[in-house]
């Protein structure tokens, strides 16, 4: 069965394993297309008799029961239960904690719909009168390439979800809103939709449908909220990056900076110490932290001085991202291959842009575009600017850092742990080999994106615009010291694209904890007031349907608030007074916000202006006449020009992407979209009064702009 607008299937496709029912695939094929099909003796065990193959990974829809026991609080099959079944009340009423799971496919994906027993239900006709009439729609995280079903089984939905079961909560799954699958947004969106109308048939429309789900399970719920509005009715999303490819703008550039730190300026003693590598990097970074590359690393040294440096602690490019820049980025690796058959594996461009061809588009070579691009951007920026590195280093680390090689032209991955192989004597920990890497003498040459790819990728909805109704707590635990990828920063970045797009940000609040205490009963709590209010007067939207305290906030351990209201996020990033919460938990930044882009970090392909223009407009601040004396190494470094992040990004599709004025449909009811004054100036951007000025430098008369 194909699906209803994201398009054909991809083959090949790798078959899953439904660890609630324990049964195989449905036979499909005899042509030995897929996985192997067994046949089963008298007991249900496999036997070696192939008796068909499964090219689509299709399961029959069953039904089974689980109860928590009493004895360990864990859930087991109904059948076993011998007088330890829990219980729960909800409704008002004392029922059994039984929970009726029903699996099955839908788009070649497991679905998972889990519901308190009803009273006097069988399988076949289920019951609601457990239910509380809310619909959780859980949604999950990974990083993904396609290609692949996923597992399902009683842990994913009833076990994560147990509290939520408790208090009458209903849940709904599917693997294809799982990231580690795969990140193609009309896929999940098309999925979704479905696995609700399966939903509703069992049990009826819910009063209201929330989104829940961490990372990429965040993402999803910001972009249906934008680009399918009706299916989630609200979104509380953990751990949230606004979209995933514009992540990869700075990811990407994890890996050569790491390099120049390790390789290319090694013997500067400065970079030892990893918590420094934060001013070109933007991303935290700990010398206090032991890298998980440490023992790897004095492996390696024994044959290869490059992993000598001594380097004490690590950065989040190493402990969060690295890794995931290949998984993405090159079409010959992907980390489950050994699931294929070589001669299959070996016809696949193994990249994210490859999975999402049909938005991305494809060169002559045959390769699907890639929407990353580094052409002008001045790493360290800011640094220098601040005094923080030299004008050597800003010029060494730029004359360094080319980009990655074209799709055609990389080879396999270095990295033991990502493809299966023995300790390699070419280790490469950076990936090196799929990089183009220069010098102050022969700068490399950058990496220039598709601007198909990127105006692609834009109008298929799979870039965060901000254009969201919904109310939105975005929610997260403290993870920034431990360098974990999931940094807080990233929910400014989502705010400040919500602010641009709307005026203003009353439907999103950012509540983040430490991380031994998790306030989801808190927010769904606080959401469920909200919906009502909602749900009893439409005609004052969204924003005015908030409860009065219902405000930005911050927990200690033990889940005490520390600080709530407007102020509490306030900071560097807004040009504002730092709030309490930021004081607690502070955030950073990226690699491309040193460089001068801003904090919504979706500015793939930048504007260019001269080096000399940009010297005399003084971003360079105290340095430029430092810069502007070197105009012959920056003028080879940058041939066409530096990044100007005054101008929006050059590759974003002219016209309307956000379409606005259209009612929004909200637990049933239709919601005015409540967009303020337009917003062109962006929170980072210098406050009216304090734009660079312009500097005097001695520039020669043949290099000066007018």
């Amino acid at each position: 069965m194909e699906t209803l607008f994201a398009g054909p299937s991809t083959y090949p496709f790798y078959c899953g394993e439904n660890e609630v029912t324990d049964r195989q695939p449905l036979v499909d094929n005899q042509q030995r297309e897929g996985v192997p099909v067994f046949a089963l003796d008298e007991t249900g065990q496999k036997t070696d008799e192939v008796i068909g193959y499964s090219r689509d990974c299709s399961h029959a829809t069953q039904v089974n029961y689980f109860y928590r026991s009493t004895n360990d609080g864990d859930f087991y099959p109904l059948e076993k239960a011998n007088g330890d079944v829990d219980q729960v009340t909800v409704n008002g009423k004392v029922t059994d904690f039984v929970v009726r799971l029903e699996t099955g496919t839908i788009n070649r994906f497991f679905y998972a719909i889990a519901v308190l027993r009803g009273n006097g239900e069988t399988a076949a006709n289920p019951r609601a009168s457990n239910w509380n009439r809310r619909l959780i729609y859980q949604l999950r995280g990974g990083v993904g390439v396609g290609r692949r079903q996923g597992d399902i089984s009683k842990g994913d939905i009833i076990t994560r979800r147990a509290d939520q079961l408790a208090r009458g909560y209903a849940i709904a799954f599917s693997n294809a809103n799982q990231t580690s699958n795969h990140y193609n947004i009309w896929l999940a969106e098309d999925t979704a939709r479905r696995v609700k109308k399966q939903f509703v048939a069992l049990y009826g429309e819910p009063l209201y449908t929330v989104g829940v789900g961490g990372s990429g399970g965040a993402i999803q719920q910001y972009l249906f909220a934008q680009n399918a509005p009706g299916l989630l009715d609200a979104a509380i999303p953990l751990y949230a990056y606004p979209d995933m490819v514009s992540q990869t703008i700075y990811v990407f550039d994890c890996e050569p900076l790491e390099y120049f730190f390790d390789v290319v300026d090694a013997d500067n003693p400065r970079w030892r110490d990893a918590s420094e590598r934060t001013v070109i990097e933007g991303l935290a970074a700990n010398r206090n932290v032991e890298s998980r590359f440490q023992s790897l690393k004095k492996a390696a040294a024994l044959f290869d001085g490059r992993y000598r440096d001594g380097t004490e602690g690590a950065t989040e490019c190493t402990q969060g991202w690295r890794g995931l820049v290949p998984l993405v980025n090159n079409p010959n690796f992907v980390h489950f291959i050994k699931s294929y058959a070589d001669d299959v594996a070996e016809k696949v461009h193994w990249t994210h842009w490859e999975d999402l061809r049909q938005f991305y588009g494809a060169d002559q070579t045959g390769y699907a575009n890639s929407a990353w691009d580094n052409e002008g951007v001045q790493f360290g920026l800011q640094a220098l600017v601040r005094g923080s590195i030299s004008v050597d280093t800003f010029l060494r680390i730029n004359a360094t850092i080319g980009g990655w090689k074209s799709q055609q032209n990389q080879g396999d991955e270095k990295l033991w742990f990502m493809n299966g192989s023995l300790f390699p004597v070419d280790l490469s920990m950076w990936s090196d080999q799929n990089m183009r890497l220069g010098s102050l003498d022969r700068p490399a040459r950058r990496t220039r994106a598709s601007r198909d790819a990127i105006e692609g990728i834009y109008r298929s909805g799979h870039v965060f615009l901000g254009d969201v109704e919904i109310p939105i707590i975005d929610l997260r635990h403290y993870l920034d010291g431990e360098l974990d990828m999931h940094h807080s920063s990233a929910s400014f970045s989502a705010r400040e694209r919500i602010r641009r797009a709307r005026g203003h940000t009353d439907n999103q609040l950012i509540w983040v904890s430490h991380k031994r205490y998790t306030p989801l009963d808190e927010a769904l709590d606080t959401m469920d007031r909200w919906m009502q209010n909602i749900i009893e007067h439409p005609e004052r939207g969204v924003a005015s349907n908030r409860p009065v305290d219902a405000s930005d906030q911050c927990f200690d351990s033990e889940g005490n608030v520390m600080a709530a209201g407007a102020e509490v996020w306030n900071g560097e990033w807004n040009h504002k007074p730092t709030g309490e919460c930021m004081q607690q938990y502070p955030i950073y930044s990226t690699s491309r916000q040193v460089a001068g882009a801003p904090i919504t970090g979706d500015v793939f392909k930048c504007a260019l202006q001269p080096v000399e223009k940009a010297v005399t407009k003084g971003i360079y601040g105290p340095q430029s006449e430092a810069i502007a004396e070197h105009m012959d190494e920056m003028q080879r470094i940058f041939p066409t020009g530096v990044c100007n992040y005054d101008l929006p990004d050059l590759a974003r599709p002219g016209g309307d992407l956000i379409p606005g004025d259209s009612p929004v449909r909200i637990a049933g009811h239709l919601i005015a979209p409540d967009y303020r004054l337009p917003v062109d100036q962006m929170a980072d951007d210098e406050v009216e009064g304090e734009e660079p000025q312009p500097v005097s430098v001695s520039l020669p008369p043949e290099q000066r702009v007018n």
